[in-house]
């Protein structure tokens, strides 16, 4: 059973009473729909609190529909459109073919993820975004702080977001030190809430000699912290765990390394400056390290010394010092690493 919730930043705005047209122009409201519960400390929870930011920003009113799994969303995009929502943000990219089929039925602008090439101008705006520049430092830091000289990415599917990322870390991992080995793992081809499946396939990689998980998964991802937790490494010693989006720090238990995080925020509100322009539907949109919309998370795990050389990397990286570009092919994602797991 999904939720729906709505929050708005003052009474007049509830009561119906715009506060001047400058503030929201023809943007009442804006609606996210995700597949998970938002409370993932990850691309559910990130895009959750993002919206709501970015409403809050531009003073409308934000609809949150979520724990609506992977399959039709074409019901609640439709009553989500029926209430008025003059954004439906599609959070998910299982919903990236019933989202423009939405847009173009009840002429409502939708936003989608994971198809770059589907704009359309006022109805359809994709968002596919790739933290590949934090992913690369990710990589940086993993292979620093290996013991075993092998890392492992475990993946809940081959998105292009995270295939990017995955492409990063290994490019990462190869520019600190070309000997380190890393293996590459998918839970299966859509795992993102299959937490199971990410305990699982982590304890394989961690098998093989991994001291250090780069993960990527959504829910799926408590099952590779379980497993990071719960295994340990050849030498015996401790396992670190590398997050994406979110930041688990609230439940971590002394095994989170550090986690690429991501902020949507920008994002969102560049889509409800672009509705009120007329532009929507005519631009990609991105995040990177330059406005720390990507940035990599500091634990107490991470040395001071080595924290210091992340940073300095960080600013080559910005400055394009250090070429950082995106690989969305999954195939091409794969070449890059030692052994794939099968």
């Amino acid at each position: 059973m999904f939720k729906i919730l709505k929050s708005s930043v003052s009474a007049a705005i509830l009561s119906g009473v715009l506060l001047g047209s400058a503030l929201a122009g023809e943007v009442k409201s804006i609606a996210i729909l995700t597949p998970e519960e938002g409370t993932d400390y990850g691309w559910n929870q990130q895009g959750i609190d993002a919206a709501r930011a970015a409403g809050k920003a531009a003073g409308v009113e934000v609809v949150v529909a979520q724990g609506l799994g992977y399959g039709d969303v074409r019901p609640t995009l439709r009553e989500l459109a029926s209430d008025g929502a003059s954004l439906l943000i599609a959070h998910a990219s299982g919903y990236n073919t019933s989202g423009p089929e939405i847009a173009k039925e009840l002429k409502v602008p939708v936003a989608i993820v994971d198809t770059p090439s589907g704009l359309e101008k006022g109805l359809v705006a994709d968002y596919t975004l790739s933290g590949h520049q934090g992913a690369y430092l990710a990589g940086r830091l993993a292979a620093k702080m290996s013991r075993s000289k092998s890392v492992g990415i475990v993946v809940s599917g081959e998105p292009p977001s995270w295939n990017s990322q995955s492409a990063a870390f290994a490019q990462g991992v190869k520019a600190e030190n070309p000997e380190v080995k890393i293996t590459y793992a998918v839970i299966g081809p859509a795992a993102y809430s299959d937490a199971a499946g990410g305990k699982r396939v982590t304890e394989s990689v961690i098998a093989s000699g991994a001291d250090i998980i780069f993960g990527q998964g959504n829910g799926s991802s408590f099952g590779m912290l379980q497993a990071v937790e719960t295994t340990k490494a050849a030498d015996g010693g401790k396992v670190y765990f590398i997050d994406v989006i979110g930041d688990k720090t609230p439940i971590d238990k002394g095994f989170l390394l550090s986690s690429v995080v991501w902020n949507i925020e920008p994002v969102y509100a560049a889509m409800i400056n672009d509705l009120k322009a007329d532009t929507f539907g005519t631009k990609s949109y991105s995040i990177g390290l330059k406005d720390d919309s990507v940035k990599l998370l500091k634990t107490a795990a991470i040395p001071d010394k080595v924290w210091t050389e992340i940073q300095m990397l960080r600013e080559e990286v910005i400055s394009g010092k250090i070429p950082v570009e995106p690989v969305y092919d999954a195939a091409a994602v794969r070449a890059l690493m030692t052994s794939v797991a099968q």
